[in-house]
């Protein structure tokens, strides 16, 4: 990223080179630079041009090999491969998670004296406790205004 120049840097550049170059050799010198930046600027449009001329020609590319497939009729082998390659994963996944289920890989604890055997794992159930409170009424009491 380059820096911003605002007009007080400006300022302040052009008193510098006003006073190092003098007046004689600054509008020699504004010149060159100008030149300079136009080069540069021709070279960048010059490269960025270069980049999306291989991008248009890479597009093309793509596009002449997706004509040529539907031409062939083998555009949809691609699409089916994937979808096999997909099935195939999902099947090993399936296939693992059954085995995993057929054989547990540790011995299972024994549960203690009383307590309730869960297919989730061994917890005790909460104890719910009713709260008994006592209703207040509004306007009772020794708030009297």
């Amino acid at each position: 990223m380059l820096p911003e120049i605002g007009a007080a840097e400006l300022i302040v550049i052009a008193a510098v080179a006003l006073i190092v170059v003098g007046p004689k050799d600054l509008p020699l010198l504004m010149r060159k630079v100008g030149r300079f930046m136009a080069k540069m600027r021709g070279m960048a449009a010059e490269f960025r041009n270069s980049f999306d001329e291989m991008a248009r020609q890479s597009e093309l590319d793509e596009l002449r090999r997706e004509v040529e497939a539907l031409r062939s009729g083998s555009f949809a082998q691609p699409v089916t491969n994937d979808l096999q390659a997909s099935f195939q994963a999902i099947d090993g996944d399936l296939r693992r998670t059954d085995a995993d289920l057929r054989s547990p890989s540790g011995p299972v604890p024994e549960p203690a004296p009383g307590e309730a055997i869960t297919p989730y794992g061994h917890f005790e159930e909460p104890s719910i406790e009713p709260v008994t409170r006592e209703p207040e009424v509004a306007g009772a009491g020794g708030d009297r205004r």
